[in-house]
Parts: structure tokens; C-alpha cells; sequence
């Protein structure tokens, strides 16, 4: 996806836009899992989205992102194709990584997307690696780290920081702060209240946003895109909020049905954002409607390419495995090749 110019009228419209598709992505995902539809383990992002998009809104195709377990509102608002990015929750050989990653390894190299990192903390170290290339090209492009507000308790994370700091690299750290690691308050884990606060540690700049504000969030990561390709990293912590569990099924004893319900009717980036742009008579209510009417037939026709991509079949376990194909995956291959008429397909 192109940039945003969130100060123009059309600007905050796609804003809008986006968000809507990574909710409708979203729920999709969460409805197709509860049918049971979608294999393995989904972790949704609603609530989230201003994040996702007002970061994303000012990165190019050049620029680069890594992700969390809780990746799909990162993938769709860096570009990914809704179409494919489902197919590989559906584990369809037509998703991204022929539909083995899933949910949590989702990776798309041409649209910016180095992978979903369900090893917590582990999208740090992966975008300062990116930001050391991008150093060592003398490139024009930076790298984006989304971390979890829990995940800046791992060493790797702060190890990513330093290193990243000294070296000066084109990295900009993104802690969404959604007030839960899994199931522990933000209070039970830090003793701090803002998490930037340890930005000073390493010498860097460190910015607090309302996670729940598209335009902040843009306006803040644009200061900070420019800073990285200039001087040197950012750390940026959006503070924001999931409205579903930390995993799908999750009983959620962490936190009551009414905390949940005061942040959708008063804390919510795309009502809040719609009534604002409503209100400034730069949306109507016929637009309004015309978007989402928009994104729900692109999750329509979504759920009916996952459907009906196939599956890969079982001896393309042995695909992309190493560079060059050692003679045992070879026979491994061969294998499962000639038992497929009797196994059939997963």
C-alpha cells in the first residue's frame, strides 16, 4: 500500500478505510474459527487497529515491518491481500507461505511483511537485523518492530534496543501497550507506568501516543520515520486495547465483561475516528456506509478464495526447506508422493 497523507481530506478517508478492513478482517477470522473453519491458533487484534494503520499509513512498500503472534491488522494495513493473507490462516497451498505458516508465521517479502514472530520479543532483534542492511546499503528504507508491552520484559528486546541504538540504526520500535501480557496486568508486570521510560537507557528518544488515535499515531511514527533514516532509532508506545482474549478461547478471568464494553462505546479508533469525520462534514453518511459495504465484500470474496484454494499436498512439507535439496528430503519427498493416493490431502 501507498502512504497516507492523513491531513488531506482523502488522506483521512483511506485512514477509515483501512481500519474497517482490518476489523472486517478480524471478525471474519474470528466467526470462520469459531465454525471451525480455520485450523491451529488465531490471536485478533480489534480495538487495535489505529496502530496498525497510522503506523503502516506512513511506510512505502521499501520500508519494512516485523510482527507478533497477534499479526494479521500488521499484515493487511502493510498491503497484504486480504484474499491471500486468509487462505493462509485456512492453511491453503495459495496463502503467502503456501499455508504453512498460519496464523502466527505469516511472511510476505514483497509487501515489506519479514513474518509474524510467535517467539515473544522476537520481532525485535529480527528488524534490527533488517535496519543493519538498510545501514549497510546506504538504503533509504527502515525497518518497524512491533512488540508487545509484555515482551519488553525478554532480554532479546532490550539486546535489540541497545544494539540498535549504538549502531545508530534506521529501526523504529512500536510497544503496543493493549494493558495485558496474556493474562497479567500491565501493573503486576512493570514498575513503571510508561514503557518508554527506558528509552533513556539507551540514549534514544522515547514517545508516548494515544493508540486509540489514527492521526497521532501516524503523525508521531512519520516524526520518528524521519528521525530513523537521519540520526537513529525511536521507541514508540501506543497505548491502545484488545477487545477479544489474548488467544481465541481464552476465558479471560484477567478482566471483567465491563471494562471491555466501556473502551468499545468510548475508546473505540473507528467509531471515534467515523463521528470525528463525520462531523467535519469531510465523511457522509452515504460514504460511510459505501466503505463498509466496500470492505465486507472484500472479506466475501476472502472467505470464498480460501474456501475453495486447495490444499497443498502432503509432500510439499519437503518444499523450501533448504536451499538446495539434500538427497534424504529427496526420498522423504518421494515418498510421501507415491502415498498420497491412499493418505489424500490434510
Amino acid at each position: 500500500m501507498t502512504e497516507i497523507d492523513i491531513h488531506t481530506d482523502d488522506g483521512k478517508i483511506e485512514a477509515l478505510r483501512r481500519m474497517l478492513l482490518v476489523r472486517e478482517f478480524e471478525d471474519t477470522v474470528q466467526d470462520r474459527f469459531a465454525d471451525g473453519e480455520i485450523p491451529g491458533f488465531v490471536h485478533l487484534s480489534q480495538g487495535q487497529e489505529a496502530v496498525a494503520v497510522g503506523v503502516c499509513g506512513t511506510l512505502t512498500v521499501d520500508d519494512y515491518i516485523t510482527s507478533t503472534h497477534r499479526a494479521h491488522g500488521h499484515s493487511i494495513a502493510k498491503g497484504l491481500d486480504p484474499d491471500r493473507a486468509l487462505a493462509e490462516l485456512y492453511a491453503k497451498e495459495t496463502g503467502y507461505c503456501d499455508g504453512k505458516g498460519g496464523s502466527m508465521h505469516v511472511a510476505s517479502l514483497d509487501e515489506g511483511m519479514l513474518g509474524a514472530q510467535p517467539i515473544v520479543g522476537a520481532s525485535a532483534p529480527l528488524a534490527v537485523g533488517a535496519g543493519l542492511t538498510a545501514q549497510y546499503e546506504d538504503a533509504d528504507w527502515i525497518a518497524v518492530a512491533f512488540v508487545g508491552d509484555g515482551a519488553t520484559a525478554a532480554g532479546q528486546v532490550h539486546e535489540a534496543f541497545n544494539l540498535a541504538a549504538t549502531w545508530g540504526l534506521p529501526v523504529v520500535f512500536v510497544i503496543e501497550n493493549n494493558r495485558y501480557s496474556e493474562g497479567m496486568r500491565f501493573d503486576e508486570q512493570h514498575n513503571v507506568d510508561d514503557l518508554v521510560d527506558m528509552a533513556a537507557s539507551y540514549g534514544v528518544p522515547g514517545e508516548v501516543v494515544d493508540g486509540q488515535d489514527v492521526e497521532a499515531v501516524h503523525d508521531e511514527m512519520a516524526e520518528a520515520k524521519e528521525r530513523a533514516l537521519d540520526d537513529g532509532p525511536t521507541l514508540i508506545e501506543a497505548k491502545t486495547y484488545r477487545y477479544r482474549g489474548h488467544f481465541e478461547g481464552d476465558p479471560q478471568p484477567y478482566r471483567t465483561e465491563e471494562e471491555v464494553e466501556e473502551w468499545k462505546e468510548n475508546r473505540d479508533p473507528i467509531r471515534n475516528y467515523t463521528e470525528e469525520l463525520l462531523e467535519e462534514e469531510i465523511l457522509s453518511e452515504a460514504d460511510h456506509e459505501a466503505l463498509r459495504s466496500e470492505v465486507e465484500a472484500v472479506m466475501e470474496e476472502a472467505v470464498t478464495f480460501a474456501r475453495e484454494s486447495e490444499e497443498a499436498p502432503p509432500s510439499a512439507a519437503y518444499d523450501d526447506v533448504f536451499v538446495e535439496d539434500a538427497p534424504d528430503v529427496e526420498a522423504h519427498r518421494s515418498r510421501l508422493a507415491r502415498e498420497e493416493s491412499s493418505w489424500g490431502t490434510y
